[in-house]
C-alpha cells in the first residue's frame, strides 16, 4: 500500500469486518445456548470482543431502543458503515490512480 489514505480505510474496515463477525458469532452461540448462554463461556468471550461496538451503538442510539435490540442495531450501523469503507476504499483507489485489488 502507497497510500495513508488506503491504509486507514483498509484497517477500519477490516476492524469493522471483525466486529461484524463477532457480532454474528455471538447471536449464534446466543441461539444455540438459549437461557443459559450468560454461562457460556464462548458467549462471554464474544461479549468482551463486541462490547466497544455495542456500547458506541447504545451511546448514539435513542433511549427507547431496548437493549435487547442493541445487538441487532450494532450490526446494521457495522454493516452500513462497512459498506461506506468499500465505497470509500473504492474512491481513494480511483483518486490517486492506483491499481487496488478488489477485497
Amino acid at each position: 500500500m502507497s497510500s495513508p489514505a488506503l491504509l486507514i480505510v483498509s484497517t477500519l474496515k477490516a476492524l469493522i469486518e471483525i466486529a461484524l463477525m463477532a457480532l454474528l458469532a455471538q447471536g449464534l452461540v446466543g441461539f444455540l445456548a438459549g437461557r443459559s448462554r450468560q454461562e457460556n463461556f464462548v458467549y462471554r468471550l464474544f461479549q468482551v470482543i463486541t462490547h466497544p461496538a455495542t456500547r458506541a451503538v447504545r451511546a448514539i442510539a435513542p433511549k427507547r431502543i431496548a437493549d435487547a435490540h442493541i445487538g441487532w442495531v450494532s450490526f446494521f450501523v457495522l454493516l452500513w458503515l462497512w459498506f461506506a469503507l468499500v465505497y470509500a476504499k473504492g474512491y481513494v483507489c480511483h483518486a490517486q490512480h492506483l491499481a487496488c485489488v478488489p477485497t
